[in-house]
């Protein structure tokens, strides 16, 4: 059987007679970098139908594909994701939001779990990718949601011949209904993020100011360099800091630390701790919508509005 390390995506041939019998998972270490991982007994691997491969890994960029990724969690990826989707709504712009974490935490917020995913996609034909998109309770904003039954592309597809473009050659089905797609991505580096990364125009990497949040920067950066490197040598990323406390030194010392480190790679824009966020997802409705004047709001509305502005000069 293949190994697949998944961090540095190193392929490795084992011998299925040194793995018990019965076992459908077992711990691994990769001999190149050294991580360890949990590795599964292969489901066989299915070919991928793919509608267009050659669209899916030459389509023409127009910036307006986004990730939002960190492989630490609790860093409001979530947030972020429908915050900054809605934002983009309120200045006339269609969105789709596309729920890529097996969780579902942001179709949760939607009201849309155990609905179609992206696996029930890949089980009919071409039109299932429209025919899946829901429309959210706020105007041209819709949602691609997840649900449990994604666990299952990771056992059948992960390690497949191109597997990392799969989501990119569905996309190209709808991306002309949409001025921006944002996926929301799981804090681990596997089937759904790589197939994020690689149809994404650019990174959002959310960040609180603290000492181990700037360790999942260091991770998602170095994923991103591979990415780049193996299948979308385009793809951008920059450092959005999140749940900033003005009045906390710490915060304030590492905020200026990520400037130093990662000069020219953060957003202007900073989103600041804010209870109103909390008690919008306690409500499982955007901030804004929450309260009109909530700090939080506003800082997605001017991140929104710095995203765009990015994307029509470089159009």
């Amino acid at each position: 059987m293949i190994v697949i390390c998944e961090r540095c995506q190193s392929r490795f041939r084992l011998d299925e007679n040194r793995i018990k019998a019965g076992t459908k998972s077992f711990t691994a270490r990769c001999s190149r970098c050294r991580h360890v991982f949990t590795a599964y007994r292969p489901v066989r691997i299915q070919e991928i139908p793919f509608v267009d491969l050659s669209a899916a890994k030459h389509v023409a960029r127009k910036g307006n594909t986004i990730a939002v990724s960190n492989q630490k969690g609790g860093v409001a990826k979530t947030s972020t994701c429908l915050n900054l989707g809605l934002a983009l709504t309120r200045l006339g712009k269609r969105v789709l939001l596309i729920d890529f974490d097996v969780q579902a935490n942001l179709s949760i917020l939607l009201g849309s779990q155990e609905t179609t995913s992206f696996y029930d996609v890949l089980q009919k034909g071409p039109q299932a990718m429209a025919q899946a998109l829901v429309e959210t309770p706020y105007p041209d904003m819709w949602l691609l949601p997840a649900s449990k039954s994604m666990v299952l592309l990771n056992k059948k597809y992960f390690g497949a011949d191109d597997y990392e473009f799969i989501l990119n050659d569905r996309l190209n089905l709808v991306k002309a209904r949409f001025d921006f797609i944002l996926i929301d991505t799981p804090p681990s580096i596997e089937f759904f993020t790589l197939n994020a990364l690689t149809a994404s125009d650019h990174v959002i990497i959310p960040t609180q100011c603290d000492y181990l949040s700037t360790h999942g920067v260091d991770q998602i950066l170095g994923i991103i360099d591979l990415i780049r490197r193996k299948t979308n040598p385009a793809v951008e990323a920059r450092i959005l800091v999140t749940m900033y406390n003005e009045e906390e030194t710490a915060a304030r010392v590492i905020q200026a630390k990520l400037k130093e480190l990662y000069r020219g790679r953060l957003y202007q824009t900073i989103v600041p701790h804010d209870s109103r966020l909390r008690e919008a997802q306690i409500m499982s409705m955007p901030v804004y919508h929450y309260d009109q004047q909530s700090r939080s709001g506003q800082a997605y509305m001017d991140l929104a509005r710095e995203i765009t502005e990015s994307v029509e000069r470089a159009g």
